[in-house]
């Protein structure tokens, strides 16, 4: 029922939009992309035996070929390709996280392959997204990375929207026209994980398995005033693991922001509950994290302030710690604009962790930790 919902929408939309559908012209091929380098200061309570500095770099490519037939329809696809530095999420090489076709039609969007998921792409975080210095989607805990606070972080501080939707797993997606600021959408995704030609049929591997991810995105304009909201649920199924059974996904997502001016308030709050969790687990933390942050414009120069807390068992349901814990991570930054598509900010982020893994089960250490982080970034897009 669920795969025969999103898939008769995106067929549906597809069908009304095409009629004759020869193209106008041959296809246009679009280059775009961003690039950022940041360094890194870090001053922690746990830092035995590591480095004080370190660099990260990222840098992702779209090439989108695409075309107009004579009804109107636009139709292409999109590879993003990225590169990293030392990221545990890019690793070192080049990777392909988006790989989709795509169809625009007067009923709607149509994506269909690699890409993520509804709350990842429209999910209203709070002001302060990638790219404002001061801002939590800003890859600054990344440089925690190597420590055993990395390690021991909930699996909200780095997923603060709908659980699996950062998920690239081959998936369909429909997205309504947008009417009167409001735009709707829905996607199903048969297992996470599988991108491109991976094919896996197994049911018994632990991943999450028919995922469907609903919901919607209102922006609007009122004077000097803006407001935009979203709202997302996400469920699915876990299989066993040999003889270990999980919990199913269920994960909600809302966020809202409210702008006046050069001011720009809002935030987020994402429940997943005991999602992935092994069913055995005698103490299941549940699985939550919101968001609150502001931010103000004047000129080249943002302003930014952020607060996140996140809760969970680990970092990982299916193989994190069984005892929970907690984070809060404290932001403020500045960007300035340096010239079109070229930025660079200052951080500040203090993170407090809170486990309540014990210290004999930590191998007599406290696991307990609070970290300093100063971040320098550069980036540009185009």
């Amino acid at each position: 029922m669920k795969r025969s919902l999103v898939i008769g929408c995106a067929a549906l939309a597809l069908a009304a939009g095409c009629g004759t559908a020869s193209a106008q012209s041959k296809f246009d091929v679009v280059i775009g992309g961003d690039a950022f380098f940041q360094v890194g200061y870090v001053n922690q309570d746990r830092d035995t035996g590591l480095r004080s500095t370190e660099f990260q770099n990222r840098f992702r490519l779209n090439i989108t070929p695409k075309a107009t037939a004579d009804n109107g329809m636009e139709y292409g696809g999109r590879i993003r390709l990225r590169t990293g530095n030392g990221s545990p999420v890019t690793g070192n090489g080049v990777t392909a996280d988006r790989a989709f076709l795509f169809a625009n039609t007067t009923f709607g969007t149509i994506q269909a392959g690699v890409v993520n998921g509804l709350s990842d792409e429209f999910g209203i975080i709070g002001p302060n997204v990638e790219g404002i210095a001061g801002g939590p989607d800003n890859n600054t805990v990344y440089f925690l990375n190597g420590s055993p606070t990395y390690a021991l972080l909930p699996t909200t501080t780095n997923n603060f929207r709908a659980f699996v939707s950062g998920d690239t797993g081959t998936k369909i997606l429909y997205l309504t026209p947008t009417i009167a600021g409001f735009q709707g959408g829905i996607s199903y995704m048969p297992q996470t994980g599988d991108v491109n030609q991976s094919v896996n049929r197994i049911k018994d591997n632990g991943n999450f398995q028919d995922v469907v991810e609903v919901g919607g995105l209102y922006k609007n304009e009122f004077g000097d005033f803006s407001v935009e909201a979203s709202a997302f649920y996400q469920f699915g199924k876990t299989q066993s693991l040999g003889a270990t059974s999980f919990e199913n996904l269920s994960s909600v997502h809302v966020g809202a922001n409210v702008g006046y001016g050069g001011f720009k308030v809002g935030g987020s709050y994402a429940y997943s509950g005991d999602s992935g969790y092994d069913k055995s687990l005698a103490v299941k933390e549940k699985q939550d994290v919101w968001i609150a942050g502001a931010q103000y414009t004047t000129g080249p120069l943002v302003f930014a302030i952020d607060y996140q807390h996140s809760r969970s068992n680990g970092t990982s349901p299916f193989t994190g710690t069984v005892a929970p814990v907690k984070a809060n991570l404290y932001q403020a930054g500045v960007t300035y604009t340096v010239a079109p598509g070229l930025t660079t900010g200052l951080e500040y982020s203090y993170l407090d962790l809170d486990s309540k893994l014990t210290t004999a089960a930590n191998g007599g250490v406290n696991p307990d930790d609070r970290a300093h982080i100063i971040m320098l970034d550069t980036r540009f897009a185009f």
